[in-house]
């Protein structure tokens, strides 16, 4: 299945002193949707955003919101959030039940589809692909982590690129090549075109891609953009 390509440019780090006036720039030049990072200090070193944060950001734009959490209760970061149509909603495929297993996301990615918005599991570098087989029915995007998560700015791991394709190949053996894929990690232009070519559609804009030191969001924007034929 073909996908529309899409930047999603990680609000983590922009210019969060004038984030409003920068959002609206994001929009202009093109961008698709805004990615955020939910971290609660507990499932990665970090702590950034919560729910009355990404309440503002709906406020003043209709750019969807692609929301990362990187939290061990995901389910309470639902119930404090008004999702809307296109918005994503991404979990983890590392948290495990009593039993130690994968856990079951079906009741949160029912109530993920009821509010119109999409719902979606991220997977650490080391992680593997098979441990989104309990969900399968469940998803709408897979995130693949190409960095340890938690800060912006990170090594992307040696190799990783490589797990678009078997990611791809993993969701359409099964019958699942509606789900897109997601990467998120030290992404470049560059990078994103040869993802693309892997079976990646979405595209996560940070310091690697968007906001690079010395180049203006007029420049880095359009530049992705045509790297990944958006």
């Amino acid at each position: 299945m073909k996908y529309q390509n899409k930047l999603s440019v990680s609000v983590m780090c922009s210019d969060l002193m004038n984030l409003g006036r920068e959002i609206g720039l994001l929009r202009n030049l093109g961008t698709d949707m805004l990615h955020m990072d939910i971290m609660d200090a507990h499932f990665v070193p970090n702590l950034t955003f919560g729910p009355d944060f990404i309440s503002a950001i709906q406020n003043i734009t209709d750019l969807p919101v692609d929301c990362h959490f990187m939290v061990t209760d995901p389910e309470l970061m639902f119930g404090k959030l008004k999702l809307r149509r296109e918005d994503i909603f991404s979990a983890h495929a590392e948290l495990t039940d009593e039993a130690g297993k994968p856990r079951d996301y079906s009741e949160l990615a029912k109530d993920v589809h009821s509010s119109g918005a999409l719902f979606g599991l991220a997977l650490n570098p080391e992680t593997p692909v098979e441990n989104l087989e309990r969900n399968l029915q469940c998803l709408d995007t897979v995130t693949l982590m190409l960095v340890h998560p938690g800060f912006a700015g990170s090594k992307m791991v040696d190799g990783i690129m490589e797990k678009v394709r078997e990611t791809r190949e993993y969701l359409d053996a099964r019958g699942y090549d509606r789900v897109e894929i997601s990467v998120d990690g030290s992404v470049s232009a560059e990078r994103a075109a040869y993802m693309a070519g892997l079976g990646a559609s979405i595209f996560v804009g940070g310091t690697a891609g968007i906001y690079i030191q010395g180049k203006k969001l007029e420049d880095t924007i359009p530049e992705f953009k045509k790297c990944i034929g958006g």
